[in-house]
């Protein structure tokens, strides 16, 4: 492990693999926490499924190299209920950095979260931190009322809308239209475009903040390059006015709540069953044990 971490210091894409790996599959994950942080800007990218999520983080992570920055990207796909295996594509979408060395993608299965993120994902962004990657990019299974955890794990949200997708109705979905920071309307060409557009407007008014609309299309890059000044706004902003700082202690926070919970799932799963109560009860006696 001593080895895997030197390694990872000193910006070896194949440590850092295999300490994901690690994580991903063991429950003692304490080195974790004396890992040193780069400070890198961690940005969540969110939206219904056929937004082109997939498209415009390959369209961001164009235009982050261009200006020489790193990235480390963590794509998320659905994990089946039966088998927990998912369908790892967001790879196959981004394959034209695959021999960058500036760039690391790493795919995970959403796992059993509700959330829509895997159980593990805190960890592995502390793992790319410390690797020293300018930027990390999440990018969710999609948005849904449940799926809102995103906020949890990112210093800036980005919430992908578009066009003939149903988003009009996402629009009046509790929860989900508070989470972003930045609003993309992509496929901004297709018809449609310019009502989703005033409609979102119309949603954002009642707001106290005064949150930006991005119209792009992913797939020709037209519009990125104001998405990613966008984004180093957003974070000049939090910075200044101490938002970064209350993220990073809100990530913390679900951190610790994630390892505690998978700790009472682990134990309730050792156990036999009697009642409710008596496996509450000797639940919450492992948990006192721990400590």
């Amino acid at each position: 492990m001593k080895e895997l971490i030197e390694k990872l210091k000193q910006k070896d894409q194949k440590a850092l693999a295999k300490l994901i790996t690690y994580v991903e599959n063991n429950e003692d994950t304490s080195f974790i926490e004396e890992l040193p942080s780069s400070g890198s800007k961690i940005i969540g990218i969110t939206g219904s499924p056929g937004a082109g999520k997939s498209s415009l983080v390959d369209a961001i992570i164009t235009k982050l190299r261009e200006t020489g920055k790193t990235v480390g990207i963590i794509a998320i796909d659905p994990s089946s209920p039966f088998t927990g295996g998912a369908f790892l594509g967001d790879r196959i979408r981004m394959k034209k950095h695959f021999l960058d060395d500036g760039v690391f993608i790493r795919s995970m299965g959403s796992g059993n979260s509700l959330g829509g993120l895997n159980e593990s994902i805190f960890d592995v962004i502390k793992l790319m931190d410390a690797f020293g990657f300018d930027y990390i990019l999440i990018e969710t299974v999609g948005a849904g009322q449940s799926e809102i955890d995103i906020v949890f794990a990112s210093d800036v949200v980005i919430l992908v809308l578009s066009p003939g997708n149903g988003d009009e109705i996402q629009l009046l979905k509790a929860g989900i239209m508070e989470i972003g920071d930045i609003y993309v309307i992509n496929k901004a060409d297709l018809d449609g475009a310019n009502s989703l557009k005033v409609q979102l407007e119309y949603t954002l008014s009642f707001s106290n903040v005064k949150k930006p609309i991005i119209e792009t299309i992913a797939t020709s890059g037209v519009g990125v390059e104001k998405l990613v000044e966008s984004i180093n706004d957003c974070f000049n902003n939090f910075s200044k006015n101490g938002e970064l700082k209350k993220r990073l202690n809100r990530r913390i926070k679900k951190h610790a709540e994630t390892i505690v919970l998978k700790k009472v799932k682990h134990i309730i799963n050792s156990k036999e069953t009697k009642s409710v109560s008596s496996l509450v009860e000797e639940t919450i006696k492992s948990l006192c044990n721990m400590v």
